[in-house]
């Protein structure tokens, strides 16, 4: 049994790959600097204020370092979660095709519709 060009060919274009999910790292980053702000204004209200320096100040001092620990907490889950998925990959097959127009084509580019998109150009 041999082999034929277009089977050779069909065989060069089939890639593996990994199919999973991934998380989207910002948002963990942002969700956990909310919870983190929101832990810090809970935890600022619990105690006596100072009457020198205020509510306010003394919850923007601690936001620094409450934000800062949920973004720190929330990507760090975001790790855990693609290591997770990393496990959790499936093999699959990708068959490439090339684009199904001719090569010698010329690109044509629209007319404007508007005197004021001709103008911008």
């Amino acid at each position: 049994m041999s082999s034929t060009p277009s089977d050779e060919q069909d065989a060069a274009n089939e890639t593996e790959v990994r199919i999973r999910r991934a998380p989207k790292y910002p948002a963990f980053m942002i969700v956990g600097g909310g919870i983190g702000a929101i832990i810090t204004f809970i935890l600022t209200s619990l105690y006596p204020v100072d009457p020198k320096v205020g509510f306010g100040a003394l919850f923007g001092y601690f936001a620094l370092y409450g934000v800062t620990a949920g973004v720190l907490v929330g990507a760090l889950l975001a790790l855990l979660f693609d290591r997770i998925g990393l496990s959790r990959a499936r093999p699959a097959t990708v068959v490439t095709e090339p684009a199904g127009g001719d090569d010698d084509a010329e690109l044509e580019t629209p007319e404007p519709e508007n005197d004021r998109d001709a103008g911008a150009r």
